[in-house]
């Protein structure tokens, strides 16, 4: 049984690892870019027995000739490939084994990720509060954007002229004199 639940795990680290970055995948199909950033994320490069060319060399091996992805079993396979050359030491199995528990239960990590700045500098240029001029117009005072209203003059087309006071007194002031 605890194969089994091993497998469920290798499984659902090769769904999270194959719709990572892409908001077309289903979750069948493993490409190149992610089946690298799988090995790299678990470990499975190391520098010395694995390189990231030995990682695209067993990709295009385990491939279909056409196809520029690979499916689960295909995934196995690979990871199978990949075993003996990571864990020298050990029988096929145990290196089989040993490659499934760096990979199972894993998702993509975001390395790098882009943080916010949170600088004193940043905090001054962002203060909307702070704006003069034409920038000013652009926000209200809670800081939040107008939209096009600050950007752009909304025309009325009303036939007065934007500066005249008394616009819309035109059929009071005819109705008077009669």
């Amino acid at each position: 049984m605890a194969e089994n639940a091993d497998m469920e795990q290798l499984l659902t680290a090769f769904r999270k690892f194959a719709v990572h970055g892409d908001t077309k995948a289903t979750g069948k199909d493993l490409t190149g870019k992610n089946w690298a950033k799988l090995c790299k994320d678990c470990k499975i490069i190391d520098g010395k027995n694995i390189t990231g060319t030995d990682v695209d060399i067993v990709f295009s091996k385990v491939k279909q000739k056409t196809s520029r992805v690979i499916n689960y079993e295909e995934f196995q396979k690979a990871l199978e490939e990949l075993a003996p050359k990571r864990f020298k030491g050990q029988s096929k199995e145990e290196a089989l084994q040993s490659i499934h528990k760096l990979v199972e239960g894993r998702e993509p990590t975001n390395v790098g990720v882009t943080k916010v700045a949170k600088t004193p500098a940043v905090d001054r240029l962002t203060d909307t509060s702070r704006y003069t001029g034409s920038h000013k117009e652009r926000f209200d005072e809670s800081g939040k954007g107008k939209g096009r209203e600050g950007r752009e003059e909304i025309v009325e087309n009303t036939g007065y002229v934007g500066a005249y006071k008394n616009a819309g007194t035109y059929d009071t002031k005819v109705k008077a004199e009669k």
